[in-house]
């Protein structure tokens, strides 16, 4: 089960990984670092402390306007190239529109005629080994691994929002509107989520289930759907 293990499974998921940490390691390193400094050398000196000094501090107080802005561009910079990239279109092998109900899914593979089913919660006495409670769905959305895969959203009814923590994928799902997401799975297995939008009495009861597998078993798997 993939859950909350963000790994490099996505480029936008790299990207996302790669912001995170750059803000963890580095800058507040830095950041703790300096702060830590300038306290021991004010306690120590008592230098900053001293009212008359710092009051006429004129570049101490140009620093701490400044400061916060410079923060602010490093951290828009990548932040901006990271939601650029998540609305790119990268050539798309494969188009799935996924439709939000209430209290279900249902997915829809364009490319392919007659290929369409609803995804409803699996219950409790119908689990199998190995299966997990609230998590597992009736019909599994089975995709290719190493394809760009295009992710079509909307709802029939009330807000949803289709998410995928593992892919670090989350798409609001409004009627009348079309969201998109192109995802690419670099490893196979079971990918879970959940509706991330509260959409009423049943709203925990919505649960994702993708089975990312190899291009020849999805291709036996379209023509057993289509048979």
């Amino acid at each position: 089960m993939v859950w909350f293990n963000f790994s490099k499974y996505s480029k936008s998921c790299g990207l996302f990984i790669w912001l995170i940490s750059w803000l963890l390691y580095y800058f507040f390193l830095i950041y703790i670092v300096v702060f830590v400094g300038l306290l021991v050398y004010s306690l120590t000196f008592n230098f900053f402390f001293v009212v008359k000094v710092f009051g006429n501090l004129q570049t101490l107080e140009f620093v701490w306007t400044i400061l916060p802005a410079v923060i602010l561009i490093f951290i828009g910079v990548p932040s901006m190239i990271l939601l650029y990239n998540y609305d790119l279109d990268s050539g798309d092998l494969l188009t799935v529109k996924v439709s939000g109900h209430q209290w279900y899914w249902s997915y829809d593979y364009s490319d392919f005629p007659r290929v369409e089913f609803d995804s409803y919660m699996k219950l409790s006495e119908d689990l199998v080994a190995g299966e997990y409670r609230l998590l597992e769905t009736d019909n599994r959305v089975i995709l290719p691994f190493l394809c760009s895969i295009r992710f079509i959203v909307s709802s029939a009814d009330v807000i949803h929002s289709w998410a995928l923590p593992s892919m670090a994928a989350k798409v609001d799902a409004n009627a009348g509107f079309m969201n998109t997401i192109n995802l690419q799975f670099f490893v196979p297995g079971v990918y879970y989520g959940q509706c991330s939008e509260i959409c009423g009495a049943n709203h925990s009861f919505m649960p994702i289930c993708v089975e990312v597998i190899s291009l020849s078993l999805f291709k036996i798997w379209l023509n057993s759907f289509q048979g």
